[in-house]
């Protein structure tokens, strides 16, 4: 067998280059040292002693997990691909004779920034950096909500019953290990005549440049509506907010007049009162400018599988679904700088 050699890993990351590395072109746009004070604060404690292995750099595993959310991987075959891919090794900035982190340390890192609640902070970061870079929210807002599903639960009838008034089901306290094996904070809920099981990503993109400025993580049962005013971006230099008909209500209609806000909401049809045809015209020409959301969750959908996640409860959900919404705005970012 033929040995490995310096020049033709070398060779290799030049041909990849010069096909044209997404990974490499990220790398190039991002300025990773912007989290590095987020990262630091959650991993600042001091060690007992200097034996043993040093950490891993924080910023190396924060890219990690950006990999991950990117191409939909879980840790172990993070592990196997970090070891195998030269473009996965050089984004992270590892080298051939670098420590691979295995697929316990990254659940570890996950774990921490996860029960330290930061990775909202680390999205607001981003979401600064990009004001920096003349990417203000303008031209207006779109909200809308995306399904994000996890791994089914097999409870009885009278067990849903008990989760659903917010206790735990009898016998469940007395078996740690299967209670935590159970998402009580998922739900069930139907969209279309089908049944989904999960949470909902609620999303707040601009007009302009479709980024995502603001999100909130509810249980699958929670109507849109609800999450409504949560999301809204004070900073949009905009006036127009556009939704689909789920969002038109009376209240919403009066909380958008308060803020000094237009409201570009579809008009929603009834059995008895079905809409005109101007009504039809008009809320098929706002669906040319709110469709701009479905792009966004469109990329996430088909390209990062953000669709269905697999892990346990609304904390571990919350991080997860913020590290997909900070992946888009990376992605996205890098995609405007091209473009301009």
């Amino acid at each position: 067998m033929r040995q490995f050699d310096m020049f033709a890993i070398d060779n290799r990351l030049a041909s990849l280059s010069k096909i044209g590395d997404p990974l490499e072109r990220m790398n190039q746009y991002i300025k990773w040292e912007a989290f590095q004070p987020i990262v630091d604060r959650v991993f600042a404690y001091e060690r007992k002693s200097e034996a043993g292995r040093p950490p891993y750099d924080y910023l190396v595993m924060l890219k990690v997990l950006v990999l991950q959310s990117l191409y939909n991987i879980s840790d172990d075959q993070m592990e196997y691909q970090l070891r195998d891919r030269l473009s996965f090794m050089r984004f992270v900035g590892l080298g051939m004779s670098d420590r691979v982190p295995d697929a316990k340390t990254i659940w570890l890192y996950r774990e921490a920034l996860t029960k330290a609640g930061v990775i909202r902070d680390l999205f607001n970061r981003f979401e600064r950096f990009l004001k920096d870079q003349g990417y203000q929210a303008q031209k207006g807002q779109i909200v809308d909500a995306s399904i994000v599903e996890v791994p089914k639960q097999r409870n009885t009838k009278t067990e849903n019953d008990v989760i659903k008034s917010g206790e735990v089901p009898e016998g469940w306290a007395a078996k740690p290990a299967k209670l935590r094996q159970k998402d009580v904070a998922a739900r069930w809920f139907k969209k279309h005549d089908e049944n989904h099981f999960g949470y909902k990503n609620h999303a707040n993109v601009d007009v302009k440049h479709k980024l995502i400025r603001e999100y909130a993580v509810t249980s699958g049962n929670v109507h849109d509506s609800e999450v409504f005013a949560d999301v809204l971006d004070k900073d949009n230099t905009g006036r127009g907010v556009w939704a689909d008909s789920a969002y038109r209500a009376a209240v919403i209609e009066s909380f958008l007049r308060r803020r000094k806000l237009r409201s570009n909401i579809h008009r929603k049809g009834y059995r008895d009162n079905p809409l005109s045809k101007f009504q039809v015209c008009l809320n098929s020409k706002k669906s040319k400018i709110r469709a701009r959301v479905e792009h966004a969750f469109g990329f996430m959908v088909n390209s990062m599988k953000a669709n269905l996640i697999r892990c346990v409860g609304i904390i571990r959900a919350e991080a997860k679904i913020g590290i997909n919404n900070l992946v888009y705005n990376l992605s996205r970012y890098v995609q405007l700088e091209r473009m301009a």
